[in-house]
């Protein structure tokens, strides 16, 4: 077995909805936008490139898989896939569901506003569904 620990800014922000293509798969807790964050659970990575081929093709059939999904989930408009990692060094990718409405429109999400979080009871029932709607399981 690999090696993993979340960040610990990333475990601050986010609830765990469940695991995909040896992945974390979060929900970032601000409700002005539908924002979900893969993580590959291997230590020490901090670019995409670093990723074994397998991996690699692996990870990329998730964001385009996810993507799909929380835009048909959403009816968003727009898709916003990112790998920055500037603040937070772990290899982690954000795919965030855009309107032309929301907070940051048309810049990027981050900096911008206040996050609002979600209530306990919205977390959940979008946990829930989430993972439904992926096919996922919490663990």
């Amino acid at each position: 077995m690999v090696s993993f620990s979340l960040h610990t800014q990333l475990a601050a922000d986010t609830s765990l909805i469940g695991r995909l293509s040896g992945c974390q798969l979060l929900l970032m807790n601000d409700a002005r936008y539908p924002w979900l964050i893969l993580v590959p659970e291997q230590d020490g990575l901090r670019e995409l490139h670093e990723l074994n081929d397998k991996t690699f093709h692996a990870v990329t059939d998730a964001i385009k898989s996810l993507s799909a999904s929380l835009q048909a989930l959403t009816e968003a408009p727009k898709m916003n896939i990112a790998a920055l990692g500037n603040l937070v060094p772990q290899l982690h990718i954000h795919i965030i569901a855009r309107r032309h409405n929301d907070a940051a429109w048309p810049g990027p999400v981050w900096g911008v506003g206040t996050p609002e979080p979600y209530s306990e009871d919205e977390r959940q029932v979008l946990l829930a569904t989430l993972r439904e709607e992926l096919s996922l399981d919490a663990t």
